[in-house]
């Protein structure tokens, strides 16, 4: 019997009465590639994957030890090498992958070559690309047959594949002399140890991730008691002593009990990604996933795979089917963000998605139910964008069903201080820095800056401070210099109220300093000419009249 002499039509036999299947000889059965997928993907996620690596090899060990005793049993080969040969054309006819032409057996010194692994697709369709090589149960398979025929222990790895960004899947086999101890850790996989071992490993070390969790978060709340006394827990990650922010946030709370489309706006930077976190983490999808994609960042084309998924072959490049993010939220929560930069052809489909609950990939003809709540943010007027057309009426109104307005920072400034000093304690604790507060120069030049970038800003301008402090409190030459030159902005307190003619005196005053004494500059900051810039500046005095 030659190698050639294989073909899977006679291997195979089907048998209708009984609903039996047999191929060489053994019972077979047939498994969808993407059942074995979601298998694979359920042990990695449950087990962990030392875990889940032990029982797809040896699965697939006892697999090729069973094939090889059959061809044995079954044919009378030529030599030994047609029998090593038969290994890789048989796992072939099953639809394991495709051996490259040219490619030798894994026992010769230049490997073994495959693509179309049916191993390395199902786990970049459940995971992405893989930092490892990930043919876990063919490399099982081929060391079991190669095993059961050589009558020696082989063991196959794998140093290149296509699971994680190879073009191709590279396959080496020698005995465990021949691997040395280099590989012992690799080969420990095959070893018939109780699994029991494996799982306490995986048991072990996710009790240590959270204990170091655990003991991260007790550190955080120290810190954040000691720089924020005044302050209860903050609210689900938002920090409301203002009026505005409380009552964005209880609003946000209530309409989490209920699976409207809520749509918020706001200038960038302002938290409208925390509210909708606040809405997911209040609802009853809390349990279920919490996915942003910022929709300004991608093109129309990719947009549209990355939100309903795509069919293999759809487009260059597709080289499996792939679910889109509609389906990845699904009994979750979808937040659209820049939702105001999507191409009117995307408002289209993203209004049919909205009302009837259901998507379509690129490439395939056939709906696909979903169960998503979807919640937009952006920072246009998109009633503006309805009114002149840039924006779809019918969407609009589809995402506002409720709306919820994030004010920017200069609106709330009870909350600059007690935000500042969190994102500070945070920042401290990322740097291994101690801090315990602000100068009374540095909180009060905090509280006259307008923050035009909001929440972020103050996150970026709280960490260089904490990086460039040489003290144990940011002091005012550690923060940001658009910062420290803050014009003065008086506040009102009872009993010392100024008159708007001297505030107004005050700020063309704190403006020219700016300016160095440049009048043309400063007035146009101040938006006014130049003429009455003169004529302010002689009446306070400031300007003597020409002599007569």
């Amino acid at each position: 019997m030659r190698v050639d002499d294989l073909d899977h039509k006679e291997l195979l036999e089907l048998d209708s009465e009984s609903g039996l299947i047999r191929f060489a000889g053994q019972r077979a059965i047939l498994l969808d590639a993407v059942a074995m997928g979601i298998l694979r993907k359920y042990l990695v996620e449950n087990f962990g994957l030392a875990a889940a690596r032990t029982i797809l090899t040896q699965f697939g060990f006892a697999h090729g030890w069973r094939m090889a005793e059959a061809l044995a049993s079954q044919f009378k080969w030529d030599s030994e090498e047609q029998l090593f040969e038969a290994g890789t054309r048989i796992h072939t006819l099953e639809g394991l992958f495709r051996v490259e032409p040219g490619s030798l057996d894994p026992l010769s010194r230049q490997g073994l070559m495959l693509t179309s692994s049916y191993e390395a697709e199902q786990h970049l369709l459940h995971f992405g690309r893989a930092d490892a090589p990930m043919c876990w149960t063919i490399c099982g398979l081929i060391s079991g047959y190669l095993s059961r025929a050589s009558e020696e222990e082989i063991f196959v790895l794998e140093d290149k594949c296509a699971g994680n960004g190879h073009g191709f899947c590279h396959l080496i086999g020698h005995t465990r002399k021949g691997w040395g101890d280099a590989c012992a850790e690799e080969l420990r996989f095959f070893e018939s140890k109780p699994l029991k071992d494996c799982l306490d490993v995986s048991l072990q070390r996710v009790t240590e991730s959270l204990k170091a969790a655990e003991h991260k978060l007790r550190g955080h709340r120290r810190a954040l008691v000691e720089v924020a006394p005044d302050l209860a827990e903050p609210l689900l990650g938002i920090v409301a002593k203002s009026e505005a922010m409380r009552s964005i946030v209880d609003l946000a709370r209530r309409v989490a009990k209920v699976d409207s489309t809520v749509l918020i706006t706001g200038e960038s930077g302002t938290g409208k990604e925390r509210i909708a976190r606040v809405v997911h983490d209040e609802s009853t999808r809390s349990n279920g996933p919490f996915i942003a994609v910022n929709c300004g960042a991608i093109t129309e084309s990719l947009l549209e795979s990355e939100l309903f998924g795509h069919a293999r072959g759809s487009f260059t490049g597709a080289t499996m089917d792939r679910p889109g993010l509609f389906e990845a939220a699904n009994k979750g929560t979808l937040l659209l963000d820049e939702v105001g930069e999507v191409s009117p052809g995307m408002q289209v489909k993203l209004l049919r998605a909205i009302q009837e609950r259901e998507i379509r990939r690129v490439g395939e003809n056939k709906t696909r139910k979903v169960d998503v709540r979807i919640i937009a943010a952006t920072n246009r007027d998109l009633a503006l964008g309805a009114t002149s057309g840039t924006f779809r009426q019918d969407l609009y109104y589809r995402l506002k069903v409720v709306e919820l307005h994030v004010p920017p920072l200069r609106d709330r400034r009870e909350d600059i201080l007690p935000l500042a000093r969190i994102l500070m304690a945070g920042a401290a604790i990322w740097m291994k820095r101690k801090f315990s507060g602000f100068s009374p120069a540095a909180a009060d030049q905090l509280l006259r800056y307008r923050w035009p970038g909001n929440v972020r800003e103050l996150e970026n301008a709280m960490e260089r401070a904490v990086a460039l402090g040489q003290g144990s409190r940011v002091e005012l030459e550690d923060l940001p210099e658009e910062v420290r030159q803050a014009p003065s902005k008086p506040i009102a307190v009872e009993g010392t109220v100024q008159s708007l003619e001297d505030v107004e005196r005050d700020h063309i005053l704190q403006v020219l300093k700016l300016n160095g004494g440049n009048q043309t500059h400063a007035a146009r900051q101040l938006k006014i000419g130049a003429a009455t810039l003169y004529r302010k500046l002689k009446s306070y005095g400031l300007i003597a009249a020409p002599k007569v």
